[in-house]
């Protein structure tokens, strides 16, 4: 890419996310865009995708970039189970140690045979999927916000939204959940895994979102 001026002829300020000045073109903003330092709050940024393809102890996204981001979208799909009645699940890092302790969570499941509550006050993972079924066309399938990872003075939270076949092929569920890691701390890894076993499948992607602030 050129090291072309934007925004004024013949010389610019300094552009920079969040501090655009000037009358731009179009192929000033596309190539301000590219090199990130064009004010687009909202935006998903990409930070990693990984595929899990045979059986495998979890995912772990070891760079999550938290000190850029206030708020995090994971999104993921094809999760399989080696065997029956097994959810992914999540886990959160404090400086580079893993948290095993002092989540907590609640939320709705909702079944073609009825709508159930799940939640706990004081467990050792965060709930995220379907307790799924190993049926190869059933995987499940969902989307996660994590908010405030990189803030040390507050507690880490999440929401989340699932679908999937739960255990067997004629139940469909889906989950709609929250919670968080109770300690103020800074989360800088995220790891997914099984409930109990390994993962069989899996394809994940995490994105930061641009705030205002």
């Amino acid at each position: 890419m050129s090291t072309k001026e934007f925004g004024y002829i013949p010389e610019s300020p300094n552009q920079s996310f969040s501090n655009n000045n000037g009358i731009f073109t179009p192929t000033d903003i596309y190539d301000l865009d590219r090199a990130n330092k064009w004010t687009n709050y909202g935006q998903l940024e990409h930070i990693q995708t990984q595929t899990i393809t045979s059986s495998t102890a979890n995912m772990i996204f070891s760079d999550i970039r938290e000190t850029e981001y206030k708020i995090h979208f994971l999104t993921y799909s094809n999760y399989g189970c080696p065997v029956d009645n097994r959810r992914l699940v999540m886990r959160f890092f404090e400086s580079g140690v893993e948290a095993t302790s002092n989540y907590r969570y609640g939320g709705n499941n909702a079944r073609t045979d009825g709508n159930f509550e799940t939640g706990s006050n004081g467990t050792s993972s965060l709930h995220l999927g379907i307790n799924g079924d190993i049926d190869a066309n059933v995987r499940d399938n969902g989307y996660i916000y994590i908010y405030n990872a990189g803030d040390f003075t507050k507690y880490t939270m999440y929401n989340a939204h699932t679908t999937g076949m739960f255990q067997t092929t004629s139940k469909f569920a889906s989950i709609f959940i929250g919670g968080n890691l109770s300690n103020e701390s800074q989360v800088d890894q995220i790891k997914l895994f099984s409930s109990t076993d390994n993962i069989a499948t899996l394809t994940a992607s995490l994105y930061g979102i641009r705030t205002y602030t």
